[in-house]
């Protein structure tokens, strides 16, 4: 069976809107931040997929949305802080001003900090599920995020370009996208699988799968980075060259990196073999993170 994932996208839209406060006594500025932020347009992959495996693997999509949207919730935040003047210092997100543009750093730090504790709110509330299956999604959520996740990852991120001139190998930039990128998609799809209350073998093989689809995510983005436009990806093209960041493209060249990315994306495929699913929805959203223009 096919997913229709236009139809799931639109899904992850409402709910999100849903989800996110419209109005505030006290912070009416804050509120207007976290939802230009949120609401601003994206891919949506890490929300679908976390749709997609729960209801690949028989679970309920009205279960799912609220989880998918506290990992959205997180990725937004992300981008809010990665954009400051004091990270990476861009200017624009999804082809309009970046958060902290339009509505001034104070706010975006703290629409950032709003967005992350709302996704945990989240969590709690999970409605149908169990204690301990909002339990699991908490700490799922909670570790990808954390220091030895997309934090710690992004911290490395930082620090790199400072050495610019040193050799970084393959390994040392797959660990630092493991931690940056790959953490949170992992647990999109591992989130989904809890709320679907898969067993452990299942988990461990969508795990393998999110891992490779993580890592070839950035391999693809670190090419459009350089062959893409501003206008194409919604951002800065070139900006990694800018910042002197060691990439993909760095280390393997163009070609290489296209290479490794299929290479990566037939490894994630390779990883549902023998899972029984009620629908393609993985495989294709697989195939977009990595097969895009932007």
């Amino acid at each position: 069976m096919t997913l229709d994932l236009a139809s799931l996208k639109q899904s992850i839209e409402h709910a999100l809107s849903q989800h996110l406060p419209a109005t505030s006594d006290i912070a009416p500025a804050l509120v207007d931040a976290m939802r230009y932020a949120a609401l601003g347009g994206g891919k949506r992959l890490r929300p679908m997929f976390t749709c997609a495996a729960a209801t690949a693997l028989g679970g309920n999509l009205d279960k799912a949305l609220p989880a998918a949207c506290a990992v959205e919730l997180v990725h937004t935040y992300s981008l809010v802080h990665d954009d400051l003047p004091a990270m990476d210092d861009d200017e624009l997100r999804h082809g309009k001003p970046a958060t902290h543009i339009a509505h001034g750093e104070a706010n975006a730090i703290l629409a950032g900090d709003a967005l992350l504790t709302l996704a945990f709110e989240l969590l709690t509330e999970l409605p149908g599920l169990t204690p301990n299956q909002r339990l699991a999604c908490v700490r799922t959520l909670a570790a990808a995020a954390g220091w030895q996740g997309m934090v710690g990852g992004q911290v490395l991120d930082m620090a790199l370009p400072e050495h610019a001139s040193a050799r970084v190998d393959q390994r040392c930039l797959e660990a630092l996208h493991a931690a940056k990128t790959g953490r949170l998609i992992r647990a999109s799809v591992l989130m989904g699988g809890q709320v679907a209350g898969a067993a452990l073998p299942v988990l461990e093989q969508l795990e393998t799968f999110a891992d490779a689809v993580g890592l070839a995510f950035q391999v693809r983005d670190d090419v459009l980075d350089v062959t893409g436009t501003t206008e194409e990806l919604g951002k800065p093209a070139g900006s990694d060259i800018q910042g002197n960041k060691h990439t993909f493209v760095q280390l393997l060249g163009v070609e290489g990196a296209n290479r490794y990315a299929d290479e990566l994306l037939q490894r994630a495929l390779d990883a549902l073999t023998g899972l029984t699913l009620a629908h393609d929805g993985l495989q294709q959203l697989a195939n977009r993170a990595v097969n895009r223009s932007y």
